[in-house]
């Protein structure tokens, strides 16, 4: 069975990995600031300068996109659902991708999504009254990022019912477009940006594409052996091994080492046959 077919468990190496964790941390903090703030002029000023305004938009009170707002957007919620369901998402579907990628990559990714997501929205609402908040635009570039690595990954909807990811995301993307094409023509009033996650899934669909047509993205400079003492992560020690088991040790962490830098995807068969055999041990 390969690893793709397994069933789904979220986060292979840690269930709630470093940018998962911060990225719900701060959410969350941002929308108790919303709360406790949303009957002072401060609480209304979060929201104007922080969600994401349409271009030439038609409010009455004079509020515009700004530069900063397709950051910004991504930890505004306009309640305390659809904050649950947002970070729920991110946890279930994200968590795999960071163990898998690698904390820095997927980062990346997940602003890359985000960010995209707003410009898309921004092209598709100039000059409509409303503003645009939510990670939904990230969140949906991680969905769609899952059913691409873990096609074949039995999703059980709403707990009862196995789809493969490959088509639960299809399924998402088409009742998105038929969501967002409705809106549009009708004129349904609904305050869901649509075209936002349908961005967010694009922009992830075209990143994930040119990796794997082999093009080459930012990589952080490795970190010293030595400095794992530093940071506090766990090493293994070779006092009293023989030559062969201190040799073997010594290939184990620099495999764990190439994960924590790049991500568990970019081990070779050997590399990982290896670590699993020194797992199994």
């Amino acid at each position: 069975m390969s690893y793709q077919n397994q069933p789904f468990s979220p986060g292979g190496f840690q269930v709630m990995p470093p940018a998962i964790k911060t990225i719900i941390l701060a959410n969350v903090a941002v929308f108790l600031l919303q709360v406790l703030l949303q009957n002072s002029p401060l609480g209304g000023l979060i929201t104007a300068a922080g969600a994401l305004w349409p271009v030439a938009s038609a409010n009455q009170d004079g509020l515009s996109f700004q530069i900063w707002q397709p950051v910004t957007y991504m930890f505004l919620h306009g309640s305390f659902g659809h904050l649950f369901f947002n970070m729920f998402a991110l946890w279930i579907f994200g968590a795999e991708l960071e163990n898998y990628w690698g904390t820095r990559q997927f980062n990346l990714y997940y602003f890359v999504c985000g960010i995209g997501a707003a410009f898309i929205n921004l092209l598709t609402t100039v000059g409509d009254p409303y503003p645009t908040v939510g990670a939904s635009g990230a969140i949906y570039g991680v969905l769609l990022a899952f059913g691409m690595m873990f096609p074949d990954r039995y999703i059980f909807l709403y707990f009862l019912f196995p789809i493969k990811a490959k088509y639960f995301v299809a399924g998402y993307a088409f009742i998105e477009f038929l969501s967002g094409l409705g809106s549009r023509t009708m004129g349904s009033g609904s305050n869901i940006a649509h075209f936002a996650h349908l961005g967010g899934m694009l922009v992830g669909f075209v990143y994930i594409t040119i990796r794997r047509q082999g093009w080459s993205l930012p990589q952080w400079p490795k970190r010293p052996k030595d400095s794992r003492k530093q940071a506090g992560q766990a090493t293994l020690h070779h006092i009293g091994k023989s030559g062969a088991a201190a040799t073997q040790e010594e290939e184990i962490d620099a495999i764990l080492d190439k994960i924590s830098t790049q991500g568990y995807e970019s081990l070779t068969a050997e590399e990982k046959r290896k670590l699993l055999k020194a797992g199994g041990k």
